[in-house]
């Protein structure tokens, strides 16, 4: 399918626009904005502007998420913090809160930061390079809405639940490793969706256990609880789909239990047949890379292994071995004077948020 290059500063600015008549104050709209342009720029388009109306305005539409973020510290130690995000804008919470985390590692050399009542943040990878930034390591999780099955089992129970990490390097660019717990995760099934593909064989089961491939019935499905996205390694235990399920249920515990949080069920975003803001949890952790060792020898040695990594005997008919960021960065070099792609449908989606939002100097910039 053929698509449209939009440029960054394009976006940047409608976006802005669209956010702050939405009731988003404009500080706040920057740091959104930021986050979802970041993930298309390092080739997250299952996270990036795509999700920009679907995720975002019309649940601020619906009531149940507010455009103004008031979260507030509840709890606070040296290296640790509790945060309630009061359903406002996730992006915001988590960039305060790895903020926050950052500080206290700066001075105590680590920081944790545990939130709660927060909202859909976007790329869980922006979060760990604000750390990576100050030769920090970075590591972020969330829970989510449920998605996927347990093993043996085919209610979808735990969310997609990423656990994410950013470590500098001396490299042009980051280890980064941002990955659902799950084979895939609900923003790819959109991404299918839109484009009118089927999904590969095992990445979601119905009620029987068997593979589902039609994405735009499983979207519908996921929400009925009809089907279930499997776990990293797959469905059963013959290909380490346990493993999936243990870390997915490692960030459930750590995204819910240490703030005293909603967890699985309890992020359906329904009660009694009405919508509710999904109030998910995140936990933000930062290690101060100085407090242990120079900062430019702890990249060295990472570059060192990375490099070590690439180098080594490839399989027949492979011209490459990747490791994680690598591809991002190769992305980037390649949309950096291009910008976001879009197809026909997201071009149609962004000329209604024109004419929705009174904005119709920008109807050519997203024009077929």
């Amino acid at each position: 399918m053929e698509k449209k290059f939009i440029p960054f500063e394009v976006l940047e600015k409608f976006m802005l626009k669209v956010m702050v008549k939405a009731g988003i104050p404009e500080e706040d709209a920057g740091i959104v904005c930021d986050v979802l342009i970041e993930a298309d720029k390092l080739g997250f388009d299952s996270h990036g502007v795509n999700r920009f109306k679907s995720i975002y305005l019309d649940r601020i539409k619906e009531g149940i998420l507010n455009p103004v973020t008031n979260y507030k510290i509840i709890k606070e130690g040296p290296t640790t913090a509790v945060v309630d995000g009061q359903n406002g804008m996730g992006h915001v919470i988590a960039y305060h809160a790895m903020k926050l985390a950052i500080e206290k590692a700066r001075k105590f050399g680590m920081g944790m930061v545990a939130v709660r009542n927060s909202s859909h943040f976007g790329f869980a990878g922006y979060y760990p390079l604000m750390a990576v930034r100050e030769n920090m390591i970075g590591i972020t999780g969330t829970n989510a809405r449920p998605s996927i099955a347990p093993t043996f089992g085919v209610e979808n129970m735990l969310g997609t639940n990423p656990m994410t990490y950013g470590i500098p390097s001396d490299e042009s660019f980051p280890f980064l490793l941002d990955c659902a717990t799950s084979i895939t995760q609900r923003g790819k099934v959109e991404l299918y969706a839109r484009e009118g593909k089927d999904l590969p064989k095992g990445w979601v089961i119905d009620e029987v256990g068997e593979s589902k491939t039609n994405s735009s019935e499983v979207l519908k499905d996921l929400i009925s609880g009809k089907a279930a996205l499997t776990p990293l390694g797959g469905a059963g235990e013959e290909t380490g789909g346990y493993k999936g399920y243990g870390y997915a249920t490692v960030v459930e515990i750590l995204s819910a239990a240490l703030q005293q949080g909603s967890f699985m069920k309890m992020l359906v975003g329904n009660k009694d047949g009405k919508k509710i803001p999904y109030s998910v949890g995140h936990f933000f952790m930062v290690i101060d890379i100085s407090a242990f060792t120079d900062p430019s020898d702890f990249k060295k040695t990472t570059g060192d292994i990375l490099r070590e990594l690439r180098a080594s005997r490839k399989m027949p008919g492979q011209t490459r071995i990747f490791t994680a960021g690598e591809k991002e960065y190769d992305t980037w070099i390649e949309r950096k004077d291009k910008g976001v792609p879009f197809n026909s449908e997201l071009l149609e989606e962004f000329r209604g948020l024109c004419n929705s939002y009174d904005i119709k100097e920008y109807l050519p910039h997203f024009k077929g």
